[in-house]
């Protein structure tokens, strides 16, 4: 009797385990796609906010256009990758990722990574750049976007660095695009 009387108090502590396991999970899972929904909503905050200063130069403002360049950067790249290491992360029915981020690991990686160079870039204009804008961060009248939404890598640094900025954010926005375009469920 001692002993059925064990097992069962061993099985209803193995059943209220798994389930708390489970719960603790699921939570875990859906604090991982609310991060990740609200670094997206940051970034685009910032993008709107540089979009800005090149619409109206006049309102440039070297540190608040760093600002925005840095919350690009330090959501893109590999944090927002980690973002997607999961297939219960990317197949939540509180996401929009599309489940071929798994199956296209390494394309994701790089879109990710671009997105963060092409913010680092942004981040460098603005520190070359303190006062109002310079003709040298806007794009020449008739200059190649370059890429195409389907194309946006910049193959190296210092193709990058020599660009002007506004020609590396519209390059980010492709990316943005392109990203969506392939691994964003509507």
């Amino acid at each position: 009797m001692r002993l059925t009387a064990d097992a069962n108090k061993f099985g209803l502590f193995a059943f209220v385990a798994a389930v708390l396991i489970t719960a603790a999970m699921a939570s875990a899972e859906e604090d991982v796609i609310a991060i990740r929904q609200a670094d997206m909503k940051a970034m685009a905050a910032a993008a709107k906010t540089i979009s800005g200063m090149f619409k109206d130069s006049t309102t440039y403002k070297a540190s608040e256009f760093k600002w925005a360049a840095d919350t690009i950067r330090d959501r893109s790249g590999g944090v927002l990758s980690a973002h997607f290491a999961s297939a219960s992360a990317a197949d939540s029915r509180q996401s929009k990722a599309g489940p071929n981020i798994l199956k296209e690991r390494d394309r994701f990686d790089r879109i990710a990574s671009d997105l963060r160079d092409y913010a680092v870039a942004l981040d460098a204009a603005a520190q070359k750049n303190p006062g109002p804008m310079p003709a040298s961060m806007r794009m020449r009248p008739g200059e190649a976007m370059g890429g195409g939404p389907f194309g946006t890598h910049v193959r190296n640094e210092h193709e990058l660095s020599t660009m002007p900025a506004e020609h590396a954010f519209h390059l980010m926005l492709q990316t943005c695009t392109t990203c969506h375009t392939r691994f964003r469920m509507e």
